[in-house]
């Protein structure tokens, strides 16, 4: 076994779509840049897929678009029924923003344009590390001073990245902020989601983002590329254990209730639950996202649930705000101090952003569990805002277009995918 030491001015962990935008920007900054990523592949089965308009806007901006080959596929509605009737409609082709779009990406696609154009437009100032587990952190002057860089695992023996700032992009389970003792608080859901995925339905259309409520039951229906639907339903909080008893008919029956349409395929496809995923819904609430050497982005300083696809979008954005940030700080000497203030000003900058989406969110997840004499306030409420544009925009503007300034559409509606 060898043992291997890079040097760079950051060392990002997690090549997800928060370190890879980050380390993208950097080394478009010219700062040198080490991704950390302990897969060895880009193959990320029920991770978020859905693109808020805004960084669709901002991937544009990147270069990345255009590196897809067609992967990605517009979303141009979205619609919400409850007890069997459709309270709100939203049409995103009537939203004046340059890029009024949400998006769907699958993540393989949109993690390997990034990597690509790393790899191929900044050879000199980025590379990426497949298979590495991060074990340690490295820090200066003992274990409580600032930290320096990080020890990994790989297959060819230990990795040691020494760098002046160490940047945690690792996921909602994130092992550096554990390992960096920054305090967080993690408030748990009254629900979690199960995962699935379908042949798309030959009567619907592919464009259109589906929600259907009906009770204290609901279901997120999501056109997937090229060909399928993606399917959260929610279940009581730990209630895994107790569904998975009932079998795989208690699903079924779950889904009829939902969505009949389904209700051949879900039987034809779903045949053991290893034909499923399970998603702990949770926030994750990080009073400080720095310390002196070390960042936290993404759903390592800020976890948001599945609804309106917020945790890529705030992790494009995170990349995208940090990056310029540093670039001044190593311009200015490239010191702890200075790179401690970067991290101070990128908390300023996204914090206000962050809390307006989750809050969006914990207001949806209140309503979607509302029943019985609370469901016909709920559908109440989605009828009101279904009768104003102003006020469709106003509700969905706080998920989608935080960045964007109302302008002419700078991309065209595609067409929906034909189907025989």
């Amino acid at each position: 076994m060898t043992t291997t030491e890079l040097t760079a001015d950051v060392c990002v962990v997690g090549g997800g779509p928060a370190g890879l935008t980050l380390a993208v920007e950097l080394a478009r900054r010219s700062v040198s840049v080490v991704v950390v990523e302990q897969s060895g592949h880009f193959d990320r089965s029920f991770r978020g897929e859905s693109v808020s308009p805004d960084s669709v806007w901002l991937l544009d901006r990147l270069g990345v678009l255009g590196r897809l080959g067609g992967a990605c596929q517009q979303m141009h509605r979205m619609e919400i029924v409850d007890s069997g009737s459709t309270v709100l409609r939203a049409d995103f082709r009537r939203f004046p923003y340059p890029h009024p779009y949400p998006v769907e990406l699958p993540q393989p696609a949109l993690l390997s344009a990034l990597a690509a154009l790393g790899q191929e437009e900044h050879p000199d100032h980025f590379t990426l590390v497949r298979r590495a587990t991060v074990t340690r952190l490295l820090r200066a002057d003992g274990e409580r001073g600032p930290v320096t860089g990080v020890t990994a695992r790989t297959p060819e023996g230990e990795l040691t990245v020494r760098a002046a700032l160490t940047v945690a992009a690792d996921g909602r389970f994130s092992k550096v902020r554990e390992m960096s003792g920054l305090s967080y608080t993690k408030l748990p859901l009254d629900r979690d989601v199960v995962w699935l995925k379908l042949p798309f339905p030959t009567e619907w259309d592919d464009r259109t983002y589906r929600i259907r409520i009906r009770g204290d039951q609901h279901g997120l229906f999501i056109p997937t590329h090229p060909d399928s639907v993606r399917v959260g339903f929610n279940i009581p909080k730990g209630g895994l254990k107790e569904l998975r008893a009932e079998g795989l008919p208690a699903l079924y029956e779950r889904l009829d209730r939902l969505a009949p349409e389904l209700a051949g395929s879900v039987r034809s496809e779903i045949r053991s639950w290893s034909d499923t995923s399970m998603l702990d819904i949770f926030t994750t609430v990080v009073p400080r996202w720095s310390m002196p050497g070390l960042v936290l982005i993404g759903d390592a300083a800020h976890t948001l649930t599945p609804i309106l696809g917020q945790g890529v979008n705030h992790a494009i954005i995170d990349g995208v705000t940090l990056a310029p940030l540093l670039r001044e700080a190593f311009d200015a000497g490239g010191d702890e101090g200075a790179l401690l203030a970067a991290g101070a000003r990128f908390q300023r900058a996204r914090e206000e952003s962050v809390a307006m989406s989750r809050g969006l969110q914990l207001r949806q997840e209140r309503l979607f569990a509302l029943h019985g004499a609370g469901g016909v306030v709920r559908r109440s409420l989605y009828r009101v805002v279904d009768r104003s544009q102003r006020l469709k925009e106003r509700v969905l503007g706080g998920a989608y277009f935080q960045l964007q300034r109302p302008g002419p559409h700078v991309v065209e509606a595609q067409s929906p995918t034909a189907r025989v």
